[in-house]
């Protein structure tokens, strides 16, 4: 990005429920940052279901990014989690509460937009303020990042939305959500899954504001990556969520969901690292600084690994937080209330990387050492059958003890829970499309493969710093844009409802490419430009395989795990010996 794209130009207002806010004018496009979409979390509301925000007087300046929930420090090193942020500067009083400059830095819930300018719809009324958009306004693109449900920030460059916003002629929207014990951890007199709450309290700021920036609160597309792609997953199957967005995009979904005993589990042991005397519930732990559940949640984390006994195979991932499957907020576990129909009528694009957990074993200093002895006992633990040994081993005859390794661990996390999602959405009748990424990632001399994450900075096209530099190099191959070029276009072209019956395909948004010619796109075998891309079905099971260079629709690659794994049913995790409930959650 040149310096002229992205230095602040002038300011621009816009009028939006709570009041007004003063964006950027930023090489073409209009950009808010840090509105507050709920009320600040801490005090009497820490651990509540998020309030809707207060309004404010005169004009709230909208220039920075707001502060994330507190979290640990990022780290790859030893678990599935992407690179977050610390909780921000604020500091922390005897009784514990997050506190700043007057209330910004206990922002914890805020949204950021980037909209094409001038503002799309007739929303921009020149240097004053604006008032709410026309109808008819552009597609939005609302991203939840991801982060192990413990970290991630909206301010991390890797989610800067200019380039899909302006190449794509979408309105995209970030948001910062509860994560750790704040988002996630079952706490007695307190709602389950906040963060999720939080992420559907966005979705209304969006269906309520959005059409001041030039949005159409009618063509709303959520897509997620990780943690963010099983917050997707799950807002899916949310009656809360109803009505919020038409289409939805699954990037590497995690099959890690928690039986309210798995989770009540986690925060006892939580609680106990905090005191001997403190207890699982919201009344306790309220009084607790954050930096202290932060430290609670990082001890029985470490201490995962050798328990398993007690908590089963999520143990192997290290981390103690995942969305619950409680009956009431989320209901049932996606893949089970897809198949049964539920997001019927939203149209969904899922789908994961082929080396999925090398990035994982790359952090954690692993690639190269991994032994027999380990590769068989993630076999033994993840594995989807009795003689899960047996079975990868005749399935994979030539491939040594580390590929069986990163292989179980990559199907049981991330690859077989996206290719379920598919099924189960197109079982049901849902129009689905799915993909698997097998470019290599260019960074640390090739070793990564198409490893976790590696779609996120092609997915917005910002290669520089932090994890993106890791995955791309410091001096990022022209293959490398060319391919960015052909997932933006496809996933922008999506939100916009390319082939939806306006000629893309074949009436029935199933025929083509959703995008068309794109860049880094090559002809695929029946002459589309691009490629076709039909939706996913269980009789022909083709998806879109992003090579960089076909590019094209083939049967799904993974056959031979798909085979190993069709038998297996994704629901939710459970303690060891507890029972399934009759509600089936």
């Amino acid at each position: 990005m040149t310096a002229a794209e992205s230095e602040p130009e002038s300011d621009v207002d816009v009028r939006i429920a709570a009041g007004v806010v003063r964006g950027r004018r930023e090489g073409g496009l209009s950009v808010f940052r840090g509105i507050p979409y709920a009320q600040p979390p801490v005090g009497a509301l820490r651990f509540a279901a998020p309030r809707p925000v207060e309004g404010w007087e005169g004009v709230r300046d909208a220039g920075e990014f707001g502060p994330p929930c507190p979290q640990a420090a990022p780290s790859l090193a030893a678990r599935p989690s992407d690179a977050g942020t610390r909780g921000g500067d604020g500091a922390e009083d005897e009784g514990g509460a997050w506190h700043g400059d007057g209330g910004r830095r206990d922002e914890w819930l805020t949204v950021n937009v980037w909209t094409p300018e001038p503002l799309p719809g007739g929303a921009e009324t020149g240097a004053g303020e604006s008032g709410a958009g026309e109808s008819g306004g552009a597609p939005v693109m609302v991203w939840i990042h991801g982060g192990a449900y413990m970290a991630g920030s909206s301010a991390d460059p890797l989610y800067d939305g200019a380039r899909l916003a302006r190449e794509g002629g979408v309105v995209l929207v970030t948001l910062n959500y509860r994560v750790g014990v704040e988002g996630f951890v079952s706490l007695e007199g307190a709602p389950e899954n906040r963060g999720l709450l939080d992420q559907v309290a966005a979705l209304e700021w969006v269906r309520e504001n959005i059409a001041a920036f030039g949005g159409d609160p009618g063509r709303v597309t959520v897509f997620g990556e990780s943690a963010g792609a099983g917050s997707v997953a799950a807002l899916l199957v949310m009656d809360r969520a109803a009505g919020l967005f038409s289409r939805a995009i699954a990037q590497s979904v995690p099959g890690t969901y928690f039986s309210p005993g798995l989770a009540r589990d986690f925060a006892a042991a939580i609680a106990a690292e905090v005191g001997p005397d403190a207890e699982a519930s919201a009344a306790d732990l309220a009084l607790v600084a954050p930096g202290r559940l932060i430290a609670a949640g990082e001890a029985v984390a470490r201490s995962m690994p050798a328990r398993e006994d007690r908590w089963g195979p999520v143990a192997h991932t290290s981390v103690p937080y995942s969305p619950v499957v409680d009956g009431e907020i989320l209901p049932r576990a996606p893949w089970e209330a897809l198949a049964d129909g539920a997001a019927r009528d939203i149209e969904v694009i899922t789908g994961h990387n082929r080396e999925e957990y090398r990035l994982f074993s790359a952090m954690g200093g692993a690639l190269g050492r991994i032994t027999e002895e380990q590769a068989l006992d993630v076999l033994g633990a993840l594995g989807p059958v009795t003689d899960s040994v047996a079975a990868y081993r005749t399935a994979y005859p030539d491939a040594s003890a580390e590929t069986l390794h990163e292989l179980v661990f990559s199907d049981w996390l991330f690859r077989m829970p996206s290719l379920r999602l598919a099924e189960a959405h197109a079982a049901s009748g849902g129009r689905t499309r799915s993909y698997e990424l097998t470019w290599p990632a260019p960074g640390m001399g090739g070793a990564l493969g198409a490893c976790h994450a590696l779609d996120v900075p092609l997915t917005f096209g910002n290669f520089a710093g932090g994890l993106a530099a890791m995955l791309m190099g410091q001096e990022p191959p022209p293959a490398a844009e060319e391919l960015s070029a052909r997932v933006r276009a496809e996933w922008t072209a999506f939100a916009t409802g390319a082939g939806d019956g306006d000629g893309a395909g074949d009436g029935n948004g199933v025929g083509a490419s959703v995008a068309g010619p794109a860049a880094g796109s090559a002809a695929g075998p029946d002459g589309a430009p691009g490629g076709a891309w039909p939706a996913y079905d269980t009789k022909e099971r083709r998806v879109l395989v992003l090579d960089g260079t076909a590019n094209a629709a083939v049967p799904y690659p993974e056959e031979a795990s798909r085979r190993l794994w069709e038998a297996y049913a994704f629901t939710a995790l459970r303690l060891p010996g507890e029972g399934i409930p009759a509600s089936g959650s």
